[in-house]
Order: structure tokens, then sequence, then C-alpha cells
């Protein structure tokens, strides 16, 4: 099994891990929004890095207080 770990600083960051781990399970934008009940425009601008005040307001703080975040796809 391979696993890949990202660290998370941006929206961006957080966008290009979603896509990521959704191509590697072979899901298209429409199957996961679906499976978690969202619209696809709004999976389609998490995944292009648009701006969103609260992650980037929960970043802001993460990172104030010294916390790294990271995310770890399995396949």
């Amino acid at each position: 099994m391979s696993t890949r770990r990202y660290t998370v600083r941006s929206v961006a960051d957080i966008g290009r891990t979603i896509a990521e781990a959704r191509r590697e399970r072979g899901l298209t934008q429409e199957q996961l929004a679906s499976q978690l009940g969202i619209h696809r425009t709004y999976l389609a601008r998490l995944e292009s890095g648009q701006s969103s005040i609260q992650l980037e307001r929960i970043l802001r703080l993460l990172r104030k207080l010294g916390v790294t975040v990271e995310a770890t796809l399995s396949s």
C-alpha cells in the first residue's frame, strides 16, 4: 500500500489534496458530491482552491498556534 503526505498551508493545498484523493479512488466530482450530499459546484470550487474565508481563518489560526496540518493519502 502506498502512502503520500501533503502539508496543508493554504486553501489551494486542501483543494489539490481533495482532487488527488478523489481521482485516486476513481470518483468523479459528481459521484463524490452525491455521496457527501453537497453540490458538485461547491466541490469543484474547493478543488480549484477558490478562497474560503472559513478555511483561510482556520489555517491562519493553526499556523499562529504553531500547528502543522498534514493530510495522508493511502491507496
